[in-house]
């Protein structure tokens, strides 16, 4: 009688092929369940996060210029961002001789400038001028818009105004996106960023209207960068308080300009109506991003408690939502 080694109790003994094919189902297991844990990984989850570092875009802010904001009234568009812009110190306070300027707008839509759910394009055209006349060696205009970005640029006037006042025009495309895990951020996680539209740039201006949104209730200075995300970025309005903070996180703008010559109190951020629109003849210039929501706000006829991604980056460091405390230079132009 063959000898046998002792058992364990409750396991029949095994014999080698017993053995074999024991082995090779524990590794069919084994590769199932790895298989399993691959397509159930959170790309956002912290692993992605810990493995690959946290990418850095540029930081535009001027030093020594400090948190500042102006507040102009009355005298159409031109008048009143000049007379904002000279409030803080002139353009050249911003740009200097040989700057590469690029200027986020907001051209998420193919609509007319009249229905003002696009940046205006001639507020892009004296911008762009007071750039170069500060000595800009350049000037950008970009954004990557939800509707078809040519026709989107071309119907809004801004494609025009831009080329006419002698600033590119950046067209998104997909190699000018890359992975990008934003510093800080909980939601912009190897996602697709529009990184590309930053290579050589110096300076960065952003100009949107003011306006209602459906979802966080309001589009201003900080929801302007949404237009730097690519991929399928309507899945952040799950979150859209939070991924505003995240976006104002990872953007640091060298001034923001805010446009409530008419503001769209209704029916945001597209709107389709003139009835959509109120006069409010005020244009808004600040180096705080937070503080110029906060003031924008007030156009809306809210406060920047009322909408929970100022508060949010306010408490994130990313600037102040008590914009009267910066005393606001206010320009009155009759």
């Amino acid at each position: 009688m063959k000898k046998m080694g002792k058992e364990r109790p409750g396991q029949p003994g095994m014999d080698r092929r017993d053995f074999l094919i024991r082995l090779a189902k524990a590794g069919a297991t084994v590769g199932v369940a790895a298989g399993v844990g691959y397509f159930l990984h959170d790309p956002f989850g912290p692993r992605a996060s810990a493995e690959k570092p946290p990418g850095v875009l540029p930081d535009f802010i001027v030093p020594g210029v400090g948190k500042k904001i102006a507040i102009a009234t009355g005298g159409g568009r031109i008048k009143a961002i000049d007379g904002a812009i000279e409030a803080l110190g002139g353009m050249g306070s911003f740009i200097k001789k040989g700057d590469r300027v690029l200027m986020k707008v907001n051209c998420a839509f193919a609509s007319p400038p009249s229905l003002c759910a696009t940046t205006s394009p001639e507020l892009v055209a004296e911008v762009t001028r007071l750039c170069f006349r500060a000595g800009a060696a350049s000037v950008a205009v970009t954004d990557n818009p939800i509707n078809d970005p040519e026709s989107c640029f071309s119907l809004s006037g801004i494609g025009e105004a831009a080329r006419s006042s002698g600033a590119e025009l950046i067209l998104p495309r997909e190699s000018l996106f890359t992975e990008f895990t934003a510093p800080g951020s909980s939601l912009i996680r190897d996602w697709p960023v529009f990184t590309g539209a930053f290579t050589g740039v110096t300076k960065l201006i952003g100009i949107c209207p003011v306006k209602d949104h459906h979802r966080s209730g309001a589009s201003m200075a900080m929801k302007n960068w949404y237009g730097f995300i690519g991929g399928r970025r309507n899945i952040f309005h799950q979150n859209i308080h939070t991924f505003i903070k995240d976006l104002a996180l990872m953007i640091k703008p060298t001034l923001v300009i805010l446009d409530g010559t008419f503001t769209m109190v209704s029916n945001g951020p597209t709107g389709g109506s003139l009835s959509d629109l109120k006069k409010t003849e005020t244009m808004i210039a600040s180096t705080d991003q937070v503080a110029a929501d906060s003031a924008g706000a007030r156009l809306l006829g809210k406060t920047a408690k009322d909408l929970p991604f100022i508060m949010q980056a306010e408490r994130a460091g990313v600037g102040t939502a008590d914009f009267e405390s910066l005393k606001p230079y206010r320009v009155s132009i009759g």
